[in-house]
């Protein structure tokens, strides 16, 4: 077990998570408008579960997905940070950075001001090359966060394999920003 990393911005409190995150998580996760781009909504028991995971990892390795909180009310929002992915995917080994928010905390720059945050902790603490984002095709809320987040569409598309053929969110995009990157743009 390691030091937790947590991060601190403006706005908002990057953090281990706590069990009083459950609830609001489950809410999240159970809403179709914020699961628009995944397969399915989560139940309360998939939904802790992932949090679990997410908790685990941070103990394991110091960072990982993040539970976000608002300062200005200690209100829990969502998870963003940096994960290693299971799947199988083309670009394997990588880390992701990635996020998900209540619908009630869009547009108001809190994805891109806690990714910024991430990266830096991705390539100045954590010296990482290379830091990746993915998503459908379709998801364009998330694909203009990874824009702003200075991060490069690499044009390359690919099937997910944890989506079921023939699902109309199957087609995913890749977005990159390297190191050297970040570095010019800070």
């Amino acid at each position: 077990m390691v030091n937790p990393i947590e991060i601190s911005t403006q706005r908002l409190f990057l953090r281990q998570w706590r069990s009083t995150d459950l609830e609001p998580f489950a809410q999240l996760n159970a809403d179709p408008e914020v699961m628009s781009h995944f397969p399915d909504t989560l139940s309360r028991k998939q939904s802790d579960d992932l949090a679990q995971r997410c908790q685990q990892l941070i103990q394991q390795r110091g960072w990982g997905f993040w539970a976000v909180e608002l300062k200005s009310s200690c209100a829990f929002i969502g998870f963003l940070g940096l994960h290693i992915p299971r799947a199988d995917l083309p670009f394997s080994p990588c880390v992701e950075i990635g996020w998900r928010l209540a619908q009630s905390h869009w547009g108001n720059g809190y994805a891109t001001e806690g990714g910024r945050a991430a990266l830096q902790v991705a390539f100045d603490q954590l010296s990482l090359e290379e830091v990746v984002s993915f998503t459908s095709v379709e998801n364009r809320r998330s694909r203009r966060v990874m824009e702003r987040l200075g991060m490069g569409d690499s044009t390359e598309t690919f099937e997910h394999p944890a989506i079921p053929p023939g699902h109309h969110l199957r087609q995913h995009c890749l977005y990159r920003i390297s190191k050297a990157a970040w570095q010019v743009s800070q």
